[in-house]
């Protein structure tokens, strides 16, 4: 199951990670983030131990949401090295997730 993260905790959860983690930008009212919600979570299980999988609701933590510019919902934010390396908008296939993550894994 993917981790919460807040305002109060990306910087340590996800900016100073080791690895490269995968943001999933959501909120409980939004359909679409409901239907890739278990994308994300499959995606967290396959590549466990290689990317970190967050979550952070954009209604309760809304100071990241705007220091990234997420305009929409889901957003899905690939961070390395405390950088956005690329992000996925929209509700979109597993596959379409585990080919923009395969590139940060090398």
């Amino acid at each position: 199951m993917p981790a919460e993260v807040s305002d109060s905790t990306f910087k340590d959860e996800v900016l100073e990670s080791d690895v490269p983690v995968l943001v999933d930008f959501w909120a409980p009212w939004c359909g679409p983030c409901r239907m890739v919600a278990p994308v994300v979570e499959e995606i967290a299980t396959q590549y466990e131990g290689q990317v970190k999988v967050v979550k952070l609701n954009t209604d309760e933590n809304p100071n990241i949401a705007s220091q990234y510019g997420i305009r929409s919902i889901p957003t899905l934010m690939i961070f390395k090295g405390g950088q956005r390396v690329d992000m996925v908008v929209g509700a979109v296939p597993k596959t379409t997730l585990a080919n923009t993550l395969e590139k940060y894994l090398k």
